[in-house]
């Protein structure tokens, strides 16, 4: 395990750190836009020397035509089911060329991760290729006119379920667990400093590390642009976004999600979170009783996890069976 900082992360420590701006102003998102929030923060954590493959998504769109695209990193446009091995690819060669320390990152909406791209995700986590691959999950296709994608959660409107989803969400993090990584994390656009932190945290490691963002869509949620820090939040304060990390297979909880876990925390009722959003507007009591019984489960899931590795000796090469 790689030496970790003992430095605390306050504001003023991460504006003396990360004043380089890579992901530039100016660029074609649309008012709101958590990708780009995001992003920007993620590039402030990896440097000057990386390099990004972007699968199809509304990223491509947005980072605009060179020579004024809104990337101050080089940026490789890729198709939908090859952005992991696009990266891969880039990353033997930077090898050959003796460039072992230029980070390449992969930044992938939730259709070219949890649905397209996920062959090429699960190849390169077996090999264990030496990339950051970052899912900015808005949970629909949003670039392609907000189609239902296995991100997208029960109960959601999308333009291919016009009368709300009947299947919850895909488990992506279970299934990037079962690749034994030594490190993989979710994270929150509205909580800047705990993804600063986590990708900062996964270029220490080799291998691929695994960072699963959830990433509001004002256009695609239907909620007003000023809300997309709030609706974050609130996906957050209410249970339904948990934040943690895993390394060497031992989850730790991060953030607020840390003082959720304990016993006498109180989460936000549900219905502040989905109220704020158009795509619940169908939703019936019964699909409100379903998600609060998702979102029970899933923490009764992590709560069991965590008391199982707290009886478990720890050690670094530990790992999930």
């Amino acid at each position: 395990m790689p030496e970790q900082t003992k430095t605390k992360l306050t504001p003023k420590t991460l504006a003396r750190q990360a004043y380089k701006e890579l992901w530039l102003k100016g660029n074609s998102t649309c008012p709101g836009c958590s990708l780009s929030l995001a992003l920007r923060w993620t590039l402030k954590a990896l440097g000057p020397n990386t390099c990004i493959v972007a699968p199809a998504s509304c990223t491509n769109v947005v980072v605009g035509l060179y020579p004024k695209s809104a990337s101050a990193v080089p940026f490789t446009n890729m198709v939908f089911a090859g952005g992991a091995s696009a990266a891969s690819g880039i990353k033997a060669a930077l090898r050959a060329r003796g460039q072992h320390d230029t980070n390449v990152l992969v930044w992938a909406g939730d259709g070219g991760t949890f649905d397209i791209g996920i062959q090429a995700l699960s190849g390169a986590a077996e090999r264990g290729d030496d990339l950051i691959y970052v899912c900015y999950d808005n949970e629909a296709y949003m670039n392609t006119g907000t189609q239902r994608s296995g991100a997208t959660p029960f109960g959601a409107i999308t333009t291919t379920t016009p009368a709300g989803k009947n299947e919850h969400k895909k488990d992506l993090m279970a299934i990037m667990t079962g690749h034994h990584l030594d490190y993989l994390a979710t994270a929150c656009s509205s909580y800047p400093m705990d993804l600063y932190e986590k990708i900062t945290k996964a270029r220490t490691y080799r291998g691929l590390k695994f960072i699963h963002l959830f990433a509001p869509c004002p256009p695609g949620w239907r909620f007003q642009a000023r809300h997309a820090i709030k609706v974050g939040q609130l996906a957050v304060q209410t249970g339904m976004w948990v934040l943690y990390e895993i390394e060497h297979g031992r989850m730790r909880l991060t953030g607020p999600s840390k003082r959720l876990a304990k016993p006498d925390a109180k989460m936000k009722p549900l219905s502040d979170y989905l109220k704020m959003q158009g795509r619940f507007r169908l939703a019936t009591g019964a699909i409100y009783d379903e998600l609060e019984r998702w979102v029970r489960q899933n923490w009764q899931d992590i709560r069991d996890r965590l008391a199982r590795e707290t009886a478990e000796p720890a050690g670094p090469e530990s790992r999930d069976d």
